[in-house]
């Protein structure tokens, strides 16, 4: 077991703008998987596709335009820890267990959440006016 973590330590990582191109990489690979996908992800991408340029309609300062499109952003966010977190929890096994469905309701909570900061931030930023 020591050698394993061992070698993990010790393996080649790239640095610099190698890391950052790498890293970008990874990014995008992620961003398409997602959209390819994920269900979930593709319906939040539409609404924020639609509520980003709402938000910056609608808001009169940049405090209320950013406080309109964060929320939006982090739905995206969390959707994408959430798919990341199920398939991890499918890629384990796909047998039912307790701390497995747990895990990926947690993270559904996680985005019902978010969606309920949204509403709560576009309510008082429209309506405190």
């Amino acid at each position: 077991m020591e050698a394993d973590s061992a070698a993990a330590i010790d393996r080649y990582k790239p640095r610099g703008v190698t890391r950052v191109i790498r890293a970008l990489g990874a990014s995008i690979k992620g961003l398409i998987g997602a959209f390819r996908n994920e269900a979930a992800f593709r319906q939040e991408l539409a609404c924020a596709v639609i509520l980003i340029p709402l938000g910056l309609w609608l808001g009169h300062t940049g405090g209320e335009r950013a406080l309109l499109i964060g929320p939006v952003l982090l739905i995206l966010i969390v959707e994408l820890i959430n798919s990341a977190i199920e398939a991890t929890v499918d890629r384990i096994g796909l047998e039912r267990h307790v701390l497995a469905g747990l895990a990926k309701d947690i993270g559904s909570a996680a985005v019902f959440m978010s969606f309920i900061l949204l509403g709560t931030v576009w309510l008082l930023v429209l309506l405190g006016r």
